[in-house]
């Protein structure tokens, strides 16, 4: 996410017997890189919360209610944003990547290097069958 976004939360709080269920949606401005030509990408990440707030939250199911009935939403937005991040993004759907001018692959032009002797016994191998 850039530095000093805005994350939009739109949440209604309802009351349980026992603790507050919050309800909404959460939308967030994003920035990646294309995984196949490495071009910024930029999008926004939504996702639909449907969560519990409890004064003994269960680990990884439910968030905690503050001792003086406060919803801290932090914990379940960054949630929500992260799970609703794309995991390898495009810059469009047609990106062949790199131009292989600009990116050029293939073998590497040998170096004049100096050779460990302990390795030269391997010089004389053959595998010509």
């Amino acid at each position: 996410m850039p530095d000093g976004a805005d994350v939009d939360v739109d949440v209604e709080l309802e009351s349980l017997s026992n603790g507050v269920v919050a309800t909404g949606r959460v939308r967030a401005p994003w920035v990646g890189a294309c995984r196949r030509c490495l071009v910024e990408v930029t999008g926004s990440a939504e996702a639909d919360v449907r969560e519990i707030f409890e004064p003994h939250p269960t680990e990884g199911e439910t968030y905690l209610l503050g001792g003086d009935d406060t919803v801290d939403l932090e914990p379940l937005v960054r949630d929500a944003v992260l799970l609703a991040l794309p995991l390898a993004p495009l810059c469009r759907d047609d990106c062949v990547g790199p131009a292989p001018d600009a990116f050029p692959t293939g073998p590497v032009a040998p170096v004049d290097e100096v050779r460990d002797p302990r390795w030269s016994a391997l010089d004389d191998l053959r595998f010509d069958n």
